[in-house]
């Protein structure tokens, strides 16, 4: 029987080639569908990056201790729901609306006019306006997640929400103008596809700035200058969000072909989504090899971290790459997370989840690497961006950092931090009946 049906539609299809004459085998489809397809990738590939706010949630939980577990949590759901109010109310406009050069408009988000889709006018890779916000929207929470994880465990709540604020409203959307706003850098010829720099070195730039003034948790480094490890308390669930990340990253790339109307689009994104995977797959097995040869035994947690930068390697250009390329350039970022841990240690610079390496210094990497594949990408253009965009996300977050620290103070109290934030902050534990709390239950 299948057999027969699959005869019966070869017939078909041949009759109707015939009847159609010399119609191209890939022919465009009409403006209006264009319009639907590219708009239902935005949402879709919009949703996967929106997922990724949970993959930080569970990677940052499995790396804190479990008194800290609670606020974890609270702060990255926190975080996501103000980078959409200020997205809203300033980002959006702020990096794409009428950008001079070095900066947009200060105005909320109101919508563009999709009275004429409505009536039946569609104009050339079309999309509904409100999905290109949310997509767009999705990236700047990315960016405020790196910063929650290299911070845990003694960062005051509503100090690191503050900052959040001005991370999300003004840093981000300034820098993110230059490049996906048609400002200076992407009239110089820089190209990040969907941001090694625009969204990870920058979380990674204000995660460093952070981690420097904030300080070390208590009893990480010892008077002689040892690291004492800090394990973390689920190792299991930092595995379950490095694989949600995993997941929530082909939305993040492969939504940033911006179009899914054309089987050139389709073609592009199935290229991005494979190259995403293998640069991942690429920095796992790097970084399990170097600790093997390193320590003698294989890190779970470089392993994980390896993941992310080879994710994060990829992300500024997944596009070209073939897919071998693009398992060297996730190894080499797998590398890069294994020397840069014990280095930022020697430094005494405490980053709770290795947030730093794998999304500053892998980034810095994919950034650079774009010019291996992209013929019209200069290592000199590449550089500048990095460096503008580096100093730019540096001295604005080290001074916000330093605001709120002569303000409303940064850092908890030694006695909060020994007891732990949940209690401390939030008057709960994340498990009661396994902790402290089990004794009065």
């Amino acid at each position: 029987m299948r057999n027969i049906r699959t005869l019966k539609t070869a017939i078909v299809a041949f009759a109707a080639f015939m009847a159609l004459g010399a119609a191209p085998a890939l022919a465009a489809v009409d403006p209006e569908t264009a319009y639907v397809l590219n708009t239902f990738s935005f949402l879709v590939n919009g949703a996967l990056v929106m997922w990724m706010a949970a993959g930080f949630a569970m990677l940052e939980s499995g790396l804190v201790r479990s008194k800290n577990t609670a606020t974890i949590c609270l702060k990255n759901i926190a975080l996501y729901s103000i980078a959409g109010l200020t997205f809203y109310l300033i980002g959006y406009n702020l990096m794409y609306l009428d950008v001079t050069g070095y900066i947009g408009s200060f105005s909320p988000f109101w919508g563009a006019d999709d009275a004429a889709a409505l009536e039946g006018t569609f104009e050339e890779g079309g999309y509904s306006a409100s999905s290109d916000w949310f997509f767009q929207m999705v990236f700047v929470a990315t960016a405020a997640s790196i910063v929650s994880g290299a911070l845990a465990e003694r960062v005051k709540l509503w100090s690191f929400l503050a900052f959040v604020v001005l991370l999300t409203a003004i840093i981000y959307p300034i820098q993110g103008s230059w490049v996906w706003g048609g400002g200076w850098l992407a009239e110089m010829g820089f190209s990040d596809y969907a941001g090694s720099t625009l969204v990870h070195s920058v979380g990674g730039w204000a995660a460093l700035s952070g981690a420097i003034i904030l300080g070390a948790r208590k009893g990480k480094y010892a008077a002689d200058g040892r690291v004492q490890p800090i394990p973390g308390a689920n190792l299991p669930l930092a595995t379950l969000g490095t694989f949600v990340l995993w997941l929530g990253w082909f939305g993040f790339n492969g939504g940033s072909v911006l179009a899914l109307g054309s089987a050139a689009s389709a073609i592009e994104m199935s290229n991005v989504f494979a190259n995403t995977n293998m640069a991942a797959a690429g920095g796992v097995i790097a970084a399990m090899i170097l600790t093997q040869i390193l320590y003698k035994k294989v890190d779970l947690t470089m392993a994980l971290n390896g993941a992310i930068a080879g994710l994060v390697s990829i992300t500024a250009e997944p596009a070209d790459p073939s897919m071998g390329l693009a398992v060297l350039i996730g190894a080499v970022g797998g590398i890069i997370v294994v020397l840069a841990v014990p280095f930022l240690d020697k430094l005494k610079i405490d980053d709770v989840v290795g947030a730093i390496p794998a999304h500053l210094f892998a980034g810095i990497w994919g950034t650079l690497a774009v010019v291996i594949s992209d013929p019209d990408a200069t290592l000199v253009t590449q550089l500048t961006g990095v460096v503008a965009i580096g100093i730019f996300a540096l001295v604005l977050s080290t001074v916000f950092w330093l605001i709120l620290k002569f303000t409303i103070g940064i850092r908890v109290d030694e006695e909060d931090e020994v007891m732990g934030l949940d209690k401390a902050e939030l008057g709960l534990e994340a498990y009661p009946e396994f902790g402290r709390g089990s004794q009065t239950l």
